[in-house]
Formats: structure tokens, sequence, C-alpha cells
């Protein structure tokens, strides 16, 4: 088991899907863990009892990180709950599920994907490059799309190629004080963001283009995430790691 004992950890989009899987794995291996949600207070605060139950500390906190003042102020609160920050994952994001090509698309659907993916991933990663510990562990979640693009979802796939080109800049920039900065890259997971494109054998479908012939759990993701979180991958800054069962294979 991978030990994160005296982590501190924060993870954005923490209520559901691969956040939550993430967070918990991350108090499992032993690291406080905070996360950010935008509306699933619920499902936060289960969360939260969860990863307590494992024996570490856990808060969460209601953000809108798609702006500075939302950014900072969940960073602050981890300053706060935690006396600083070890781990940042930023997993936060959208997927419009409706298929648009791009002579159709409306500026309205692509400012909204910009902002929640893009200027959020700017402002938490400025947040996190500003607080780190040296020695610290940042991991953007991307996608297979940002790397194959995606048709009539070009408005997602350049917001995560965007994540991509980012992870490679810092990961230089902060090279020196010994912080490492890597992706993660899903291709489709088990997670209510997939429930349309599922639905009506839509899923049988897509597991059959899949060479593992599955569909990733959130915790199938959330495994490599904590690696990177981890001594283990401490030679290992500016890489864009693959999890889609081989559906993308990149060099």
């Amino acid at each position: 088991m991978i030990s994160l004992r005296g982590k501190r950890a924060l993870v954005t989009g923490g209520s559901r899907g691969i956040g939550a899987a993430t967070a918990l794995l991350l108090a499992e291996c032993g690291a406080d863990v905070g996360i950010g949600y935008r509306s699933r207070e619920a499902d936060a605060a289960d969360v939260v009892r969860q990863a307590a139950a494992r024996g570490v500390r856990a808060f969460a906190q209601s953000a809108d990180i798609a702006t500075r003042a939302g950014a900072e102020a969940l960073f602050e609160r981890a300053a706060r709950e935690f006396g600083g920050l070890d781990l940042f994952v930023a997993n936060a994001g959208v997927w419009p599920v409706d298929d648009i090509p791009l002579a159709e698309m409306p500026e309205s659907r692509w400012e909204f994907t910009m902002t929640q993916n893009v200027a959020s991933m700017y402002y938490t990663g400025r947040a996190a490059a500003r607080r780190l510990s040296d020695g610290g562990r940042l991991v953007f979640v991307s996608s297979t799309a940002g790397q194959r693009g995606e048709p009539f979802h070009s408005d997602y796939a350049a917001s995560k190629g965007a994540t991509i080109s980012f992870v490679k800049s810092l990961a230089v920039e902060l090279a020196p004080r010994n912080v490492t900065v890597n992706s993660v890259a899903p291709g489709w997971v088990d997670t209510e963001m997939c429930i349309e494109p599922f639905a009506n054998g839509g899923r049988e479908r897509i597991e059959a283009g899949i060479p593992l012939r599955r569909v990733a759990s959130a915790r199938d993701v959330a495994g490599p995430i904590v690696f990177l979180c981890s001594d283990l991958a401490r030679h290992i800054t500016g890489e864009i790691l693959n999890v889609n069962g081989g559906s993308v294979l990149c060099g």
C-alpha cells in the first residue's frame, strides 16, 4: 500500500465520480484530504464522513473555482484546516453532452466550457503553485479528447488540450522546487457524466471499441492519480498518464 501519512491533499470536483474516488483513496493511504465541490452538498458531506472514518482530517467546501475569489477561498480553507498543502488534484470540469458541430456551436457553450475547464485550471493551478510545499505534487485530470480531439465536442477537446499544455509548462516552472506536475487522461469512465451516452446500448457499443472491453470505474482512475501523488512517482513530471483501456495509444 502506498503511504501518504502526514500529507495534506486538496481535490476539486470531490463530491462524486473520479474526485470522490480519489479523495477516499488518498484518505485510505493516510493523507488528510479536503474537497471542493460546486453544488452536491449531501454527496460532499458523505465523502468527508467516509474519509474521516479512515482516521484522517477531512473537510468539504463549496467553491466556484472558475473565479479567482472561489479558488483562493478553497486554498485558504485548506491552509486553515491543515496548516499547509502537499498534494493538489485538479479534477473538476464539465463535458457538455450534446453533440454540436463547430459550425453550429453557440458562443454560450464555448464560453461555458472554457470557463469551467480552463479558467478553473488557471485559478487553481496558480493558487497551488503559490501555496504548495516544496516537494509537492500536482495532478490535473485531462482526457483522451485532449490528445486525439473529439468531433462535435471541439470545445471540450480544446479545453483538455489546454490542460495538457499547461501541465507540461508548469512542470518545468516548478521543477526547481522539486514539485512534480502530471496529468491523468481518462477515456470513458463509469460516472454520472456518462449516463446519456451509455443509455440504449451505448455502453456496449463503447466497450466494443476499447481493447480491454470495459469502461473504467472511478477508482480505476483514482489509483494512477494517487500513484502520481506518491514518492514512487518522484522522478515523473510533465507526463500524461493514459487510463483508457488501450483505446488511445500515445507515445
